[in-house]
């Protein structure tokens, strides 16, 4: 029952048509999604929840443990997180990441990867007593989550790779990226 807002989103698919994004990361540096295609053979562009996620904070793990492997076959590592400039910082500490992290205030990016879905009351309420405070780490009042999924786009702006399952344990595996690239 509880499952039900996840269930509206379904992502995008391979083979669509990536859509394009500007945003500004972690680093204050203005990332397009068309100039990164021209400079990079691909993006690996990831959706995680927050910093109090220990699946994203391994899953952010192995992808920082296989950059130079990943960025060797010509990708771009991106993470897009709703959580806070703090609350990346406090992601960055955690699992080291070298690249860049960007906080969708928005939830444009989100939405454009139909990722996006707001948690019910009876959710946020179980969350608070494990000590999560949505409101106070993506600092607002909406509890949007994006279902963690990972999408790998090809020098043409076309989706190569998906990876979208509403149990947030299940994340794409490095060996899985790195046989597409």
């Amino acid at each position: 029952m509880m499952q039900l807002a996840v269930w509206a989103q379904s992502g995008l698919k391979t083979g669509d048509v990536a859509p394009q994004f500007t945003v500004t990361d972690n680093l204050g540096k203005t990332i397009s999604l068309k100039a990164l295609l021209k400079t990079n053979k691909a993006v690996l562009l990831f959706f995680y929840r927050g910093q109090w996620c220990p699946y994203c904070n391994k899953h952010i793990q192995q992808l920082q443990d296989s950059l130079q492997l990943l960025t060797a076959k010509g990708a771009y590592v991106l993470g897009v997180t709703p959580e806070t400039g703090d609350n990346i910082n406090k992601t960055i500490e955690k699992t080291h990441a070298s690249f860049s992290i960007v906080h969708d205030k928005d939830y444009r990016v989100m939405k454009a990867y139909d990722v996006n879905f707001a948690m019910d009351a009876a959710m946020v309420a179980k969350y608070k007593t494990y000590g999560i405070d949505l409101e106070r780490n993506n600092g607002n009042t909406d509890n949007v989550l994006p279902v963690p999924a990972t999408y790998l786009i090809d020098k043409s702006g076309k989706i190569i790779y998906v990876q979208f399952d509403k149990d947030y344990r299940k994340r794409a595996s490095v060996a899985a990226i790195l046989q597409k690239l």
